[in-house]
């Protein structure tokens, strides 16, 4: 799995904004149904209410290249645009998580 971390930040809520308008347009929902896309979230940062963050996660590279030749791309960077917002980019690629199982309450 390969998981993409995306922190949009803008000026008096833009951020918020962009993401309610990928959420009501349902260029989220086409997102999610893409094959391969496991997880598409936004979230708040408790003490940055200027910042969303995406966790975004996929099954593997194919299905993420898949996702970025898609037409809704357009759609997203036009909304990035219009919100004129900023992004750092973090990515991790999972492992089994071994040894670390006694610390994860289930």
């Amino acid at each position: 799995m390969i998981t993409v971390n995306i922190r949009y930040t803008g000026n008096h809520d833009a951020a918020r904004a962009f993401a309610e308008e990928m959420i009501v347009s349902g260029t989220v929902a086409a997102i999610r149904a893409e094959e391969g896309n496991l997880r598409y979230e936004y979230y708040t940062p408790l003490d940055d209410p200027e910042t969303i963050l995406l966790i975004d996660s996929w099954t593997d590279q194919a299905a993420i290249d898949l996702h970025h030749a898609s037409p809704m791309m357009k759609t997203i960077a036009a909304l990035r645009e219009k919100y004129d917002l900023h992004m750092t980019v973090e990515r991790f690629v999972s492992e089994d998580i071994g040894s670390d199982e006694q610390f994860i309450r289930r």
